[in-house]
């Protein structure tokens, strides 16, 4: 990520502080460090998923069990969770609403490749709570993005999609691709790419409707693959009428329009397609649908399921990679069942949504209250602190913002002391477990953090 070093913060004492709290850090979780070690002799890097070598602490926190907004490491720390899996607990922990019919899944067979009556149960809420009318199922939002563009392709007969800059949607091959001095170039990190992604993308700023009705304009674009929020950059809200112009320009163009909802479904119980009567052509979600078990849908409209009927044969309709062995298995769409059922309703969004409001505004009074060049964004249950005066319009400007170490000593300084933030961006997200009790200890540890950072007094 390019860097946006504050200039208001002493660098040296950062970088002192920094230390001081790796220090702290081993001390704590030396069973963590130990098990850390051992992993390394079958683990690539230790861990079991690379990225997981990328959190502020020197190695990772060994998670021993969790419940709620709570977990508990292997050295007996507590803490509270507002990463919540980065979404995909967002349910809470193993929730008891879902959990016991899960179990209960479980005991009466996990996959058949075969259907189950729970899978059209499940579209049918799918259609009520998003508005489009067919639905299939697959085991990540990775998945469910990487068919919707296989298919967008096959029945518009067009080579190529767009993404905005700086995007995220999963590992899908198409979306490691950024804006460098305004041309496009494969994403720095991007590894192995089958085809360089610059032959199978356009990709524009967010928010930027001339840059968008150019590069449709060739009537060359299959899809637009967008989440209507940006967020795993920061949250970058669309501009007043954006949306609109989106739908409009797709339309007249005729390349499909594909909303990726799988993080923010945070905005309520229908995403931000439901809660702003979106209407894309086809839509894709994941992580949270499960209370943690992996599954993940995507869906269309009846004139975007007749083209793909049409373009369909069952002897060949294997053969694409549209869908896969355990995709649609019985456990994980019971899972998906219980959550939507019994736990991402309603009145889970009428306590979490309040909760973030209480989270935002004790963020907001610190920052105030020390006279920081700093913002902070919300998107229903999901927020997240910028340290710049300004919200970004789109990805260009949000990844400048970025501050590597800055970042990497307030997720530590809160780690230290009990709280735990999304990796990677200061990104908190409420879950219908989170109390107003642990709202207000993220309130406390953020602004301990900030007097060190400022060298105040503690008061």
């Amino acid at each position: 990520m390019l860097s946006g070093k504050s200039t208001t913060i002493d660098r040296t004492l950062l970088e002192k502080l920094l230390r001081d709290e790796e220090e702290k850090f081993r001390k704590t979780h030396k069973q963590s460090f130990k098990l850390f070690e051992k992993g390394k002799e079958h683990l690539l890097a230790g861990v079991p998923m690379n990225w997981m070598i990328k959190w502020a602490s020197p190695y990772p926190v060994y998670v021993k069990e969790a419940k709620g907004a709570h977990f508990t490491d292997v050295d007996g720390n507590q803490y509270v969770d507002l990463c919540l899996g980065d979404t995909g607990a967002m349910t809470g922990h193993s929730p008891d609403e879902s959990t016991a019919l899960i179990i209960e899944q479980i005991q009466k067979g996990i996959t058949f490749m075969l259907p189950t009556e729970n899978s059209i149960w499940v579209a049918e809420e799918l259609t009520r709570r998003f508005g489009l009318k067919y639905w299939q199922f697959t085991l990540t939002a990775t998945d469910a993005n990487r068919f919707a563009l296989r298919l967008a392709r096959q029945i518009t007969g067009r080579p190529y999609v767009l993404v905005f800059n700086w995007c995220y949607h999963g590992t899908v091959d198409e979306s490691f691709i950024t804006l460098v001095d305004g041309k496009p170039q494969a994403r720095k990190g991007n590894c192995g790419p089958q085809v360089d992604p610059v032959k199978t993308t356009k990709v524009v700023e967010f928010n930027d409707i001339e840059a968008l009705e150019k590069a449709l304009a060739s009537r060359d674009v299959a899809c637009v693959l967008a989440e209507p929020v940006m967020t795993n950059i920061g949250i970058v809200h669309p501009a007043p009428g954006y949306l609109d112009a989106l739908r409009e320009i797709t339309k007249r163009t005729g390349t499909l329009l594909i909303y990726d909802e799988t993080h923010t479904i945070c905005t309520g119980p229908g995403g931000y397609t439901g809660k702003h009567n979106l209407a894309p052509d086809m839509m894709t979600i994941g992580k949270p649908l499960g209370s943690g078990i992996p599954g993940a849908v995507y869906g269309c409209t009846e004139e975007v399921a007749q083209r793909i009927r049409e373009h369909t044969n069952v002897e060949d309709c294997d053969t694409s990679g549209i869908g896969g062995t355990l995709a649609g298995n019985a456990l994980s769409i019971a899972a998906m069942r219980a959550t939507l059922e019994k736990v991402l309703t309603d009145a889970a969004y009428e306590k979490t949504i309040p909760l973030c409001d209480r989270f935002v505004k004790g963020v907001e009074d610190t920052i105030k209250e020390y006279n920081l060049p700093w913002i902070v964004k919300q998107l229903g249950c999901r927020a997240e602190y910028w340290f710049r005066e300004k919200p970004p319009t789109n990805g260009g400007e949000a990844a400048a913002a970025g501050d590597y170490e800055l970042d990497r000593y307030m997720h530590l300084a809160a780690l230290n002391r009990g709280v735990l933030m999304t990796p990677f961006h200061n990104m908190a997200l409420m879950s219908p477990s989170t109390s107003e009790a642990d709202i207000d200890r993220h309130t406390e540890v953020f602004r301990e953090s900030v007097q060190q950072l400022l060298g105040v007094n503690k008061g």
